[in-house]
Order: C-alpha cells, then structure tokens, then sequence
C-alpha cells in the first residue's frame, strides 16, 4: 500500500508545471501564511482599522461584536505583532484607547487577503 501512495506521489511531483495553476494544498500550507490574522475576529479588527483612520475600543467590540476580555486579548496579540498600535488617553476621567492600523499591518494584512484571493481562485480554477 505504501508502494502505491509513493508512486502516485511520485507521479504527481513529474506533473507539477511551473505555469500551472496552484493547488489548494500548495495554497494552503505556504509558509507565508499568516495564521494571526487568520482568526475571525484579528481579521475584523484589521479590515475594521484598514477603513477608519483610528477606533476606539467600544467602537472596536461593536463592530467585531466581541466582548471586553475577547477583544483585549485579540488587539493585544496583533499590538505585540506589530500590527496595530494602541493609544491610551482619557477623555475626563473615561479612560480611552484609541487603535490604529500600522503600515506593518497594513502590509501584512495585504499579503493575506491576496493569498485567500489566490486559495478562492484555486479552488475555482
């Protein structure tokens, strides 16, 4: 059985053409994928912040539809990435913080949008 699942590898492999089209595995498992952003809601924290200049955090957990502790966590990681910069000031005595989208997010959020293009059109193709 092993024999014939290395063959069939094998020719597979004897296939692969340069100008063809790539196939879901190939697009799946680069190794520029990037899972962070991957997650539902640090992808609708950047697509949110990639349209706005700045938001604030209710802005934020309304339009991710997050709670407190889910979005802190989520805009925690993608600040420690580098990919979103967050303001603290208080408006008062209301604390605020106010996120923003940095050019390394922008950048990185770019690459992936077009590698799910390029997934989206693989599995079409």
């Amino acid at each position: 059985m092993a024999a014939k699942q290395n063959a069939a590898r094998r020719t597979r492999e004897k296939r692969t053409d340069a100008a063809a089209p790539l196939t879901a595995a190939q697009v799946v498992k680069p190794p520029h994928f990037d899972r962070l952003i991957h997650e539902r809601f640090r992808l609708g924290i950047l697509s949110a912040l990639s349209v706005s200049e700045a938001l604030t955090f209710n802005e934020l957990k309304k339009l991710v539809e997050a709670t407190d502790g889910n979005l802190s966590v989520h805009a925690r990681k993608l600040e420690e990435a580098g990919y979103i910069s967050c303001t603290k000031s208080f408006e008062g005595r209301m604390p605020r913080s106010d996120y923003r989208l940095t050019a390394t997010g922008r950048r990185a959020l770019e690459r992936y949008l077009d590698h799910m293009e390029a997934l989206i059109q693989a599995m079409r193709g």
